[in-house]
């Protein structure tokens, strides 16, 4: 048995086709259509990136109980327990995240792994090469990142140089050489289409409305400012609409692949992303710092299993945290561990199939969001201080660096507890950049505004849904601080 996953970074599913995009060029998703089964419902869950690679090997929540970072001691990796069962785990990837200090720990759990250096920020060539580049529109994110990411695009000159790019020839050059042989799990995850949105002219050149010069391909995370026009976003737009352009054409050599050695008889494919992204809509950008919009959490979802009924669509409501419990049904392995996902398989099998009756998602201080079908409420913090904040970890990474000594000065030893695995842990008071209070709680009916474009006024609604979150906050037992900092306590 053979198992890829083919991961995108920052995948907007209203810029695909297959979810009704009517100007975007994305010809080989769409051939993705009648090769798999295409997700209609479903979403990220722990935000961003960092987070959401900690549910793929977890198949848990993890957003309340700390920020981004590492996997823990204590936690279960799917891809240690496919090890301990013979199948051979395999990542290619440029997520420069995993090399960070807050990432170390996540590539060391598959057998093997291989990893290109450029993307975004990446600390990566000497700094001084990035002298003489280009003028930088001044709507773009500025800083030590921009600088790194001039200097890096020097040995990202010609495409097969480009770090996305040679992560899909990596892929390729696993299945030439695994092609007939037999259990094993190939992760193929490219950061494109994530920002900043660096692509070949001839991508570019598909939306004529992108620029030659000085381009908006790079936002600042927060509310569209008054400095940015319409005709900006739209620009903003065509340079994440160039790069998608650029992925479709390699996800095409993958499928090419696969048909040329009838691979989709016997494997199961799955193409998926982590979250979304926010260009304007909401009169937000970015992600993190916004509500959860559906653009950032609704995302894109294509799977193939051996003997399912291909070409077809599913509304059954599921999420990233599902995704360990699907593999470990598919290679025959026992679930022993206490996840928060259920495997997908089922849903695949029957369309009457439920997996979860409400599901969670958010980031760390930020909102907390509950969604059960129909409303989606997303819970904000009832103090200005958006605190208190605390988190469960025996890490003291973060993104590029450690937890200050002010946080480490808080820290409490506790006994373990269900999300632990029974280690015990340290807790520590944090806080975070994101206000989640001067927004607000909001109430979205998606079935009758799926633009979330008006929030509704309705007490009795809110609170059935405040009742089905505070079941599920018991139920994954999130640190008694996120129910202070909501409200949820008296």
């Amino acid at each position: 048995m053979r198992a890829i996953m083919l991961m995108f970074d920052t995948l907007s599913k209203d810029f695909l086709s297959n979810y009704g995009n009517d100007w975007i060029q994305t010809p080989n998703f769409d051939r993705l259509r009648e090769k798999t089964v295409t997700f209609d419902n479903f979403y990220g869950g722990s935000m961003p990136c960092m987070p959401a690679r900690r549910e793929l090997h977890t198949g848990r929540y993890n957003f309340m109980h700390r920020m981004w970072g590492q996997l823990e001691p204590f936690d279960h990796s799917i891809f240690d327990v496919l090890q301990q069962n013979g199948i051979y785990c395999h990542l290619v990837t440029d997520h420069s995240h995993y090399f960070e200090d807050g990432g170390a720990t996540y590539h060391n759990r598959y057998s093997t792994w291989e990893g290109f250096r450029g993307q975004e920020g990446d600390r990566w060539v000497p700094r001084k090469f990035a002298e003489g580049h280009a003028e930088i529109n001044p709507l773009n994110k500025q800083g030590i990142s921009v600088e790194q990411h001039f200097a890096n695009r020097t040995r990202q000159v010609d495409e097969n140089e480009m770090s996305s790019v040679q992560t899909i020839q990596a892929g390729l050059d696993f299945l030439e050489e695994y092609k007939k042989e037999d259990n094993w799990f190939l992760q193929i995850e490219c950061f494109d289409p994530h920002e900043p949105f660096f692509v070949p002219e001839k991508y570019r050149k598909l939306y004529e409305d992108c620029p030659n010069e000085s381009p908006y391909f790079w936002p600042k995370y927060g509310r569209v400012t008054d400095d940015i026009s319409s005709d900006d976003l739209i620009e903003l737009q065509n340079e994440y609409a160039a790069l998608i352009a650029m992925c479709d054409h390699h996800l095409g050599k993958v499928i090419d692949f696969l048909e040329t050695n009838q691979m989709w008889q016997d494997t199961l494919v799955i193409i998926n992303t982590d979250h979304g992204f926010l260009l304007g809509e909401h009169d937000w950008l970015g992600k993190n710092v916004a509500p959860m919009y559906e653009e950032i959490i609704h995302l894109p979802f294509f799977i193939s299993y051996p003997n399912a009924e291909v070409d077809t669509h599913t509304s059954v409501l599921s999420q990233t945290i599902d995704i360990p419990a699907t593999l470990l049904d598919y290679f025959g392995i026992a679930n022993e561990l206490d996840m928060d996902g259920k495997s997908l398989l089922p849903a695949l099998k029957s369309k009457e199939t439920v997996l979860h009756d409400e599901i969670i998602f958010g980031t760390n201080g930020g909102h907390v969001n509950i969604y059960d079908g129909k409303y989606v409420y997303m819970r904000a913090s009832v103090d200005p201080s958006n605190g208190p904040i605390t988190i469960q970890t025996l890490n003291y990474a973060m993104l590029r660096g450690f937890i200050n000594k002010e946080a480490l000065d808080t820290m409490k030893q506790r006994k373990g507890n269900r999300f632990t695995n029974q280690y015990p842990y340290t807790e520590i008071e944090v806080s975070t950049y994101i206000d989640s209070y001067s927004v607000g709680h909001l109430l979205f009916d998606l079935e009758e505004d799926p633009q979330q474009l008006t929030p509704l006024d309705n007490p009795d609604v809110e609170e059935r849904m405040i009742q089905k979150l505070i079941k599920i906050m018991d139920r994954i037992e999130v640190p008694e601080s996120e129910y202070i900092r909501l409200g949820l306590r008296n």
